[in-house]
Parts: C-alpha cells; structure tokens; sequence
C-alpha cells in the first residue's frame, strides 16, 4: 500500500479535529478521536470517492463500527 493514503489520513485528523481541540486529558483525547475516525468513516464525504464514505464504497456496516466504538471508548485501562 502507498504511504500517500496513510500520511493523507493523518493530515486530515490533525486539521480536521487535533489542532481545533484542546483535550483535558488523553481520555477525552482519546474518545474523541475514536468518535472524529467514526465521522471520517462514515459521514464524511471524500472527494477520491465520488463524494460518498468509506463506508459507503468499502460496505462496511455501522452498527458493527458502533460496537467496535463502544469497546475503545469504554476500555478500562485508559486514564
């Protein structure tokens, strides 16, 4: 896989929600990057896609993607 698709990934994120945010701790960091990841995927428009999701184009399957998001989210071990 071309480097280009994950650089232009994190590009985006630190644009997109890291550098508008000051988070109080890196749970919030966290959580709310795993909800910034959820609207990449599943809401976000992306113009290399004909302007449809990811998740549109991959069929991936948001209830599934909700649960996975629910797990992270509530994990135990983050402080």
């Amino acid at each position: 896989m071309d480097n280009i698709f994950t650089e232009r990934l994190w590009r985006t994120i630190k644009y997109e929600e890291v550098y508008l945010h000051e988070y109080a701790s890196p749970k919030e960091a966290y959580r709310q990057l795993a909800d910034y990841i959820l609207f990449y995927n599943f809401q976000r428009p992306h113009q290399a896609l004909e302007y449809l999701t990811p998740a549109q184009v991959h069929g991936a399957c948001m209830p599934h993607a909700l649960a996975v998001h629910s797990t992270l989210t509530n994990h135990s071990t983050l402080n």
